[in-house]
């Protein structure tokens, strides 16, 4: 299938398509950034996914919405705003299947930088809109919101080991996904599903459901 990712140049972007390439699909992948990904069924435009020019390619059947920023000033315009202008120009069409955002826990909980939780929660409402009009194709439009995951964004609390106790201690399971289980997520739910839409999947070890009782 022709499958349509944004930000692929690193971190859980990279990962899911790297997933679709071992598993036969053709991957066309947008970012800001140069491409991090050598394979012959990968093409890299480098473009910003709110501004810059968007390439003309055949007809898209599995999009991933990943491309985002954190606490940039711009969070709204780039996550949300970018994120609605990438699926208006690919998703909306016949040849869709499955659409996909990477959204974040705090898109439930608000628990991060104000406008970065605001763009999230935005992304999930926007998921649903999709989902509603994409569905006479017979294609699912869904969002996974994970918490922690172990990539470079987030060195600086994986490797100090005062903040990455605290944050376990804030977790059912004491960990955190890698970009690897977040990528079999997102082919699961683009692939294999076709009977769940308009759902929000968190996939954050606990962290939401962690409940001190005191008696």
């Amino acid at each position: 299938m022709n499958v349509l990712i944004t930000g692929t140049s690193c971190g859980i972007g990279k990962a899911i398509a790297e997933k679709f390439l071992r598993c036969g699909h053709r991957v066309y992948g947008i970012d800001r950034l140069p491409s991090a990904i050598q394979e012959t069924e990968y093409t890299h435009y480098e473009s910003d996914i709110l501004k810059g020019n968007l390439p003309k390619l055949p007809p898209i059947e599995i999009l991933i919405n990943n491309a985002g920023v954190q606490d940039s000033g711009e969070d709204i315009d780039i996550n949300l705003k970018g994120t609605i202008r990438i699926t208006e120009a690919y998703a909306i069409q016949e040849n869709i299947k499955s659409v996909l955002f990477i959204a974040s826990a705090s898109a439930q909980t608000g628990a991060e930088f104000p406008e970065y939780a605001a763009s999230k929660g935005g992304m999930v409402s926007y998921m649903k809109s999709v989902a509603l009009r994409i569905a006479k194709y017979g294609a699912t439009s869904n969002s996974l919101s994970p918490g922690g995951v172990l990539t470079d964004l987030n060195r600086h609390i994986i490797e100090n080991p005062a903040l990455w106790q605290a944050v376990m201690n804030e977790t059912l399971l004491k960990k955190w996904a890698d970009t690897k289980e977040i990528a079999q997520w997102a082919y699961f739910v683009t692939v294999y599903n076709r009977s769940m839409t308009a759902q929000d999947i968190l996939i954050d070890n606990g962290e939401a459901a962690k409940s001190n009782f005191i008696w």
